[in-house]
């Protein structure tokens, strides 16, 4: 019986609190899973531009949608931007120099800047 009644007044206490921090970690958590969907989204439009100069702008805008989302969805934002460069950096030989102005535009996004810095001219509105 004592139990019960424990359960109940916690719960009246957590149902009375802005946000507890169970409910807290849930939306982090969902944030990150739709940050990392926004990633994956602006990466598959990057492919399907297939458009010269226009990394930076995908990076920029993938970074900018997830971050939208809050805490969670930044945190997913550069974890995946710091994974991908760092594979890139070792894997593709593309040099520091286009990892350094990739992360720029990363965190230019990432911060809230404005992804349409980065867009190239000539690139098709549907992006």
């Amino acid at each position: 019986m004592r139990l019960c009644v424990c359960l109940v007044l916690l719960s009246i206490l957590c149902a009375g609190a802005d946000m507890s921090p169970l409910r807290e970690g849930g939306k982090f958590v969902l944030d990150a899973l739709g940050g990392a969907r926004d990633m994956f989204r602006a990466y598959q439009d990057m492919r399907e531009a297939n458009y010269k100069d226009a990394d930076k702008y995908f990076h920029a805008r993938g970074n900018y949608d997830a971050a939208q989302r809050g805490p969670g969805g930044a945190w997913a934002a550069k974890v995946i931007s710091d994974a991908r460069e760092k594979w890139q950096s070792d894997v593709s030989g593309r040099g520091a120099e286009d990892t350094r102005a990739d992360q720029e535009a990363n965190e230019w996004g990432r911060n809230g800047g404005d992804p349409n810095r980065y867009r190239p001219a000539g690139l098709p509105s549907k992006y």
